[in-house]
C-alpha cells in the first residue's frame, strides 16, 4: 500500500511538474518582450529545465532540481504579473469603442451601440450610434450561435428584444489590433484584451450569416422578465467597468461565454458550473435540460428551426433581418 501511494505521488508529481513546464515555455513563447531568437532560446531553456527536473525526480538530485525549478517559476510568476491589459491600441474598427451606459429610471442610454454595414470582413461602412431603450418594453431574450469551427466551439451573442422593434445585442469579443487576431491559445497568454460590444442584429449576426458563412442558429430563451432585465443591466455595468478597467481575453476563463455566466451568477440565477460552458457549441443542450428552450420540440428541430441562413440571406442586412430570422423559430413555453 505505501509502494502505491509513493507511486501516485510520483506520478501527480511529474503531471504538475509537466503542465507547469508548458505553461512557462508557452507564456514566454507568446508575451516575452524579445526577437524571434533570444525568445526561442528562452522557451527551450524553461522547457530543458522542466524536463531535467522530471528526470531529476528519480535520482539523488531531485531536491536541489525542484528548487531550481520552484525559483524560476516564482520568478516567472512575478514578471507574469507585470503584464497589464493595455487602455490604448492600434485597435480594429469594429472592435475600436467600448459601449458605455447609463439607466434613467427606466430609460436606457447607451454610447457606441455598432451598427455597421457589411459588404465583406474589409469591406464595410462604419456607424456608431447612441440609442435609447425603454426597459418597461423589454419582452424578450434570444440566444444566438455562431459555429465557425465544429461542433464544439461556437460564438455566442445574447439579444434582448423589445416591443417598439428594437433588438439590442451583446456579443463578448477579443479586442484585436489591426493586422491581429483570434487565436484559442495565444488569448490564453495574454494576448489580447477583452471588450463587450452592444450592436444591432444585422450587424453582429448578419456579419456572421450572410458575410462569412457561419452556420447561426437561433434559439428562443424562458428566462423570465425579471431575470432579463437584471441580466441587461448587468451587461452595461460590465461594459461600463471594461471602458474604466481593461481585462485580458481568455479563451478558457474569460471569454464570450464564461463572462454571462459570471454575470447570471451575480443576479443571483446562476446555476452551478456545467462544461458545456466551456464547450459553448453545446450551450443548447445545456439551456434545453434547464427547461430554457421550448420542450416541445426535440433540440435537433429547435436546431433545425432555428438556422438563421435561409432566411437572413433571402432577405439579406436591411431593416426586416431581425423579423425574417425569427420565422418559423418556437417561443418558449
Amino acid at each position: 500500500m505505501i509502494r502505491l501511494f509513493r507511486i501516485t505521488g510520483l506520478v501527480v508529481v511529474v503531471l504538475v511538474l509537466a503542465l507547469l513546464g508548458i505553461w512557462e515555455t508557452l507564456a514566454i513563447w507568446f508575451r516575452a518582450p524579445f526577437a524571434d531568437l533570444p525568445r526561442i532560446a528562452l522557451s527551450g531553456l524553461f522547457a530543458m529545465v522542466s524536463l531535467l527536473t522530471i528526470l531529476a525526480l528519480f535520482s539523488q538530485f531531485k531536491w536541489p532540481a525542484i528548487g531550481t525549478f520552484a525559483a524560476l517559476f516564482l520568478g516567472m510568476l512575478a514578471w507574469w504579473n507585470t503584464l497589464h491589459p493595455p487602455t490604448t491600441g492600434n485597435w480594429a474598427a469594429d472592435v475600436s469603442r467600448q459601449v458605455t451606459g447609463e439607466i434613467e429610471g427606466n430609460t436606457l442610454t447607451l454610447t457606441d451601440v455598432r451598427d455597421f454595414e457589411w459588404r465583406s470582413n474589409t469591406d464595410f461602412t462604419e456607424r456608431w450610434t447612441t440609442r435609447t431603450y425603454d426597459l418597461d418594453q423589454l419582452q424578450s431574450v434570444d440566444m444566438f450561435l455562431s459555429y465557425w469551427a465544429g461542433p464544439e466551439m461556437a460564438h455566442f451573442i445574447l439579444s434582448f428584444g423589445f416591443s417598439d422593434g428594437q433588438y439590442l445585442a451583446w456579443s463578448v469579443e477579443v479586442r484585436r489590433e489591426i493586422g491581429g487576431g483570434f487565436s484559442p491559445v495565444a488569448d490564453f497568454f495574454k494576448e489580447n484584451t477583452l471588450i463587450i460590444v452592444a450592436t444591432t442584429e444585422p450587424d453582429v449576426v448578419g456579419v456572421r450569416s450572410n458575410v462569412r458563412g457561419e452556420d447561426v442558429q437561433l434559439f428562443r430563451l424562458d428566462v423570465g422578465l425579471d431575470v432579463a432585465r437584471a441580466l441587461l443591466k448587468e451587461y452595461v455595468q460590465e461594459a461600463n467597468m471594461l471602458a474604466q478597467t481593461p481585462q485580458w481575453y481568455n479563451s478558457v476563463t474569460t471569454n464570450c461565454t464564461t463572462v454571462v455566466f459570471q454575470m447570471i451568477k451575480a443576479i443571483g440565477k446562476g446555476r452551478r458550473f456545467d462544461w458545456r460552458i466551456i464547450a459553448n457549441g453545446y450551450l443548447p443542450d445545456y439551456s434545453y435540460d434547464q427547461g430554457a428552450l421550448n420542450s416541445d420540440f426535440t433540440l435537433a428541430e429547435l436546431r433545425r428551426l432555428g438556422r438563421v441562413a435561409p432566411r437572413a440571406l433571402a432577405v439579406g442586412l436591411g431593416p426586416n433581418y431581425s423579423t425574417a430570422i425569427r420565422q418559423g423559430v418556437p417561443f418558449p413555453r
